[in-house]
C-alpha cells in the first residue's frame, strides 16, 4: 500500500469542487491531486462513501478502453488525528505549464450558445462543440460520444461540463484534450458493502440501477437523459458511431482483472462491480448494438 502521509505538500495550490478534500502533494517527483472521501451520508448533496475507489478504478477502466484518462493511485493517509484513510492520488495534468480549460467554460466563450457554461443540454452542448476553435470539431464531437458511452457503462450520474475539458499551453499556443478526470460519481459510490450485498440477491434491484438510475447529467428538453432509453433509441450518428468503437474495444476478462487488483475492496465489493459492468454492458450496450446491427 502506497502510504502519502509523508509526502511534501503544496500549500499554494488548492482545487475546488464540493465532493471532499484535496491538496496537492509530490510523490515520486510528480505532483499529484490528493482526494480524501466526503463524510458519507444520504443528502442531496451526494457524500460518497466509496468515491476514492470509484475514481481509482473508473480511470483505469477509461484506458483499458483507449481512451486516454487521468493517471490514478490509491493509498492511505493519516491525518493529524491519526485517523488514516483511504485516498486516491490524481496526476495533476495542469504541473507542466498546461492549465486547463473546463468545458463549461469554453462553452462560455461561445457567444451563439443558448445556455451558460454550465448548462447540459444536449443542443447546446453540440453546438459550443461546433462553435469551438481549439479542438478540431469532429475530433472533440467524437470525444464527447465516446465518454458518454462509457459513462454508461461505469454508471455515471455526474458528468458535467465542470468536469471534462481542454488542455492549453499559453506560451506554445497548442490544446489538446484534457484525460479523462473525476470520475468518483461512477460505480455507485453511495452504496455500502450490506447495500451491495442487497442488490445482487435480487434481480430487480439491479435492473433498477440500469434502467431506472443513475441517468446522465446530460439533459434533453430539461430532463436528464436515461443512458438505456438515448442509447437504444439510435437517434443520434454521434453516439451510434462511438457505440461502435468501444463496443468493440470492451474486453470484460480485462475488466475483472482490473477489479481484482483494486486494493482494500472486500470480496462483496469485487463480485459487486464485476457483475454491474457485466450487467450494465450486455443490458444497455449489447442491447443497442443487436439493434443497430439490424
Amino acid at each position: 500500500m502506497i502510504d502519502f502521509t509523508p509526502c511534501e505538500v503544496n500549500k499554494f495550490k488548492a482545487y475546488g469542487g464540493a465532493n471532499g478534500n484535496k491538496i496537492h502533494v509530490r510523490y515520486q517527483g510528480k505532483g499529484y491531486m490528493l482526494k480524501f472521501p466526503p463524510v458519507p451520508g444520504r443528502s442531496k448533496t451526494m457524500s460518497y462513501t466509496n468515491s476514492c475507489i470509484s475514481e481509482y478504478l473508473a480511470c483505469h477502466i477509461y484506458e483499458s478502453l483507449g481512451i486516454k484518462a487521468q493517471e490514478t493511485l490509491l493509498g492511505t493517509y493519516t491525518d493529524r488525528r491519526g485517523k488514516e484513510k483511504i485516498v486516491v492520488a490524481c496526476r495533476d495534468f495542469t504541473d507542466e505549464e498546461k492549465r486547463l480549460i473546463e468545458f463549461a467554460q469554453l462553452k462560455n466563450t461561445c457567444i451563439d450558445s443558448e445556455q451558460n457554461g454550465y448548462g447540459t443540454e444536449l443542443s447546446s452542448i453540440m453546438a459550443a462543440i461546433d462553435e469551438q476553435t481549439l479542438i478540431q470539431q469532429d475530433e472533440l464531437e467524437a470525444f464527447f460520444w465516446d465518454m458518454f458511452i462509457v459513462d454508461a457503462l461505469l454508471g455515471n450520474f455526474d458528468r458535467h461540463n465542470g468536469n471534462w475539458g481542454i488542455l492549453v499551453n499559453e506560451g506554445k499556443q497548442t490544446a489538446e484534450i484534457a484525460p479523462v478526470y473525476d470520475c468518483g460519481s461512477c460505480l455507485y459510490p453511495q452504496l455500502a458493502v450490506k447495500e451491495m450485498q442487497g442488490v445482487l440477491e435480487r434481480e430487480e434491484e439491479i435492473d433498477k440501477r440500469i434502467f431506472v438510475y443513475p441517468t446522465s447529467a446530460i439533459e434533453e428538453q430539461g430532463k436528464k437523459v436515461s443512458y438505456f432509453e438515448f442509447i437504444s433509441s439510435l437517434k443520434h450518428q454521434g453516439c451510434n458511431a462511438a457505440l461502435k468503437r468501444i463496443h468493440a474495444r470492451i474486453d470484460m476478462e480485462r475488466i475483472s482483472r482490473l477489479v481484482e487488483d483494486v486494493p482494500f475492496l472486500e470480496p462483496v465489493q469485487r463480485e459487486f462491480y464485476k457483475i454491474m459492468i457485466r450487467e450494465r454492458k450486455e443490458k444497455i450496450l449489447d442491447y443497442s448494438m443487436e439493434l443497430l446491427l439490424k
